[in-house]
């Protein structure tokens, strides 16, 4: 158990650091930095726990950007700050870099069927990326309308 709990806390922290340095990286005013750290820390967090808990890495990447990009929707409207601030931040604990790398390590080894292997879960993790931030901004817009029309009738 208390190797479980330092496991958690060890992703919690590294994910906190990765969201919030590429905020710096990336310029990010300096009052938001520690709400991207966040938004990419419970992103990740989520992600973690989903595939620890056995759900492919796809739908738990879908369900993890779709967190945080509803995140990242509050704090933007939240803070007056533009919504790519956390977004760009939040994301980048999902971004499958070291596989990607892997993929193409495999390429210059000549071992093309694990290159393949690896660059098909790349693609299919980056557009489960794109895809939970796609639906979060849509179903947004749906509840926006929503209460729009609620609200004028």
């Amino acid at each position: 158990m208390e190797g479980v709990l330092v496991m958690i806390i060890a992703q919690l922290a590294t994910s906190f650091v990765a969201a919030a340095g590429f905020g710096v990286l990336f310029n990010s005013p300096k009052k938001s930095l520690i709400q991207a750290g966040l938004i990419g820390m419970l992103g990740w967090i989520l992600y973690y726990m989903l595939v620890d808990g056995g759900m492919d890495a796809v739908p738990a990447t879908v369900l993890a950007s779709m967190l945080v990009a509803v995140l990242s929707q509050i704090c933007a409207r939240y803070f007056r700050t533009p919504i790519i601030v956390f977004i760009v931040s939040g994301i980048i604990p999902l971004v499958p870099g070291g596989i990607a790398y892997d993929a193409m390590r495999n390429f210059v080894q000549n071992d093309y069927f694990t290159a393949v292997e690896l660059s098909a879960k790349v693609m299919l993790l980056s557009g489960g990326i794109a895809i939970g931030l796609m639906f979060s901004e849509v179903a947004n817009q749906i509840i926006r309308k929503q209460l729009k029309k609620r609200m004028e009738s």
